[in-house]
C-alpha cells in the first residue's frame, strides 16, 4: 500500500508526463515550494506545496534515486526508472542548497525512446542516413551538441542501438550518472566517492576491448581530455557538449584545451540539434515534434576546423543550415510557416 508521500510523488510524475513535460521544477520561496514544468522553453507554474510536504517529496525522490537523503548542503544528482501508461521512463534528479535552507529540486523526464530507431526521431530522412553511416565509423569523435531538452541523448541512445544490433558492436558507456538502463551496452556510472573517475573509468574500459566508448557529457576540460585521448587510441567515441551550433562546438572545445592539431585528428562528426513541430501528413492539423539536425562533417568540418583556427567565420551551406532547412519544410508544407519566424538567426 502507498503512503501519501509516494502517492503524490508519483502523482506528480504522471502528471508531468501526461502534459508532455521535458523538466519538473521544485523550488523554494519564502512561503513555500513552488512546482513548474517546463515544456522545451516554456516554464509554467503548476501548483504550490507547503513546506512540510515538499520536505518530504523531496526527500522521497532523492530515496529513489539514492541519494544521501540527510546531505542538504552540497549538489547531488542521481536518476531512477518508473512505468507511465505502460510505457518506462527515466528520471534524472539534480539538488541544489539555497539560500532559505531548503533545497531546489530538477527532475529530467526521458521517455525510453531507445527503441525508436534514427529514422522516427529525424525531421529529414537525409539526416538520419547520415548519421546512422557517420555511426559506422571505425574511430574518431562524433559530438551532439544543442539546447537543455532538445533530444541529444534520445539521438544518442538511439544510435548507440544501432551499432549494438546492426553492427555488433561491443559499446562501453561512462556516465554521470546513468540516464538510461540499455540492456545491450555494458553501462559504468562515475563514483568519484568510490574512486571511479571519468579518468580512471576510461583507463578501465580501454582494457575491457570496447569497439565504441559513450562519455555522457562533455563538461569540463578534464572530460574534454579525456574524450579526446579516447578516439586517439583507435576507438570510436560519443559524447554530448553544450554550444550554440555545430560550429561554435569547435571554439568550445579550443575554450576546454583541445588543440585543433588534436580536433583535425579526432573529430568524425558534429551535430547539433533543435527541436521542431512537423506536420507528419499535410491534413494533419496536430503536429508531432521532431529532431532538426545540423551536421558538420567531412569537407566542411575540415573547412570550419581551418576557419576557427584562424579566427575567422565559417558558415554551412544554407541547405545544411537549421534556417535553410526549416525553409524547406515550409515550402513542402511540413512546417508551420510562423516557425520560421521563432528561429535563433545566431544558430
Amino acid at each position: 500500500m502507498q503512503s501519501i508521500i509516494e502517492r503524490r510523488c508519483v502523482d506528480l510524475l504522471h502528471d508531468a508526463a501526461e502534459n508532455g513535460t521535458t523538466d519538473i521544477h521544485i523550488k523554494p520561496e519564502p512561503s513555500c515550494y513552488t512546482v513548474a514544468y517546463r515544456s522545451f522553453q516554456n516554464l509554467r507554474q503548476v501548483k504550490q506545496l507547503p513546506f512540510d510536504l515538499g520536505d518530504r517529496m523531496i526527500a522521497y525522490f532523492k530515496y529513489l534515486s539514492l541519494l544521501d537523503t540527510s546531505e542538504k548542503r552540497k549538489p547531488q544528482t542521481g536518476s531512477f526508472q518508473l512505468t507511465i501508461n505502460n510505457l518506462s521512463h527515466y528520471f534524472r534528479i539534480s539538488t541544489l542548497p539555497s539560500v532559505l535552507t531548503k533545497e531546489s529540486m530538477v527532475i529530467r523526464i526521458m521517455p525510453d525512446d531507445t527503441a525508436q530507431s534514427i529514422y522516427q526521431l529525424a525531421a529529414f530522412r537525409d539526416s538520419a542516413r547520415l548519421l546512422e553511416k557517420l555511426s559506422e565509423a571505425s574511430q574518431g569523435l562524433i559530438l551532439l551538441t544543442g539546447p537543455t531538452g532538445c533530444g541529444k541523448s534520445t539521438t544518442l541512445y538511439s544510435l548507440l542501438k544501432h551499432c549494438s544490433e546492426k553492427l555488433n558492436r561491443n559499446i562501453i558507456t561512462l556516465e554521470d550518472p546513468v540516464e538510461r538502463k540499455n540492456q545491450s551496452i555494458l553501462q559504468i556510472q562515475v563514483n568519484e566517492k568510490a574512486g571511479l573517475s571519468y579518468a580512471t573509468g576510461l583507463q578501465a574500459i580501454l582494457r575491457h576491448d570496447p569497439d565504441i566508448i559513450m562519455i555522457g557529457e562533455i563538461r569540463d576540460a578534464e572530460t574534454a581530455q579525456i574524450a579526446v585521448r579516447a578516439a586517439l587510441t583507435g576507438h570510436l567515441v560519443f559524447s554530448t557538449i553544450h554550444a550554440r551550433h555545430s560550429v561554435g562546438c569547435l571554439h568550445r572545445l579550443n575554450d576546454l584545451g583541445v588543440s585543433f592539431e588534436d580536433m583535425s585528428q579526432t573529430l568524425v562528426a558534429i551535430s547539433a540539434q533543435k527541436i521542431i513541430p512537423l506536420f507528419l501528413d499535410v491534413e494533419q492539423k496536430q503536429a508531432s515534434h521532431r529532431a532538426l539536425y545540423e551536421i558538420l562533417d567531412g569537407e566542411r568540418l575540415v573547412d570550419a576546423l581551418q576557419s576557427a583556427h584562424q579566427k575567422k567565420i565559417y558558415t554551412l551551406p544554407s541547405h545544411l543550415s537549421f534556417a535553410g532547412q526549416v525553409r524547406e519544410g515550409v515550402k513542402i508544407g511540413a512546417i508551420e510557416p510562423s516557425y520560421t519566424y521563432r528561429q535563433d538567426p545566431s544558430s
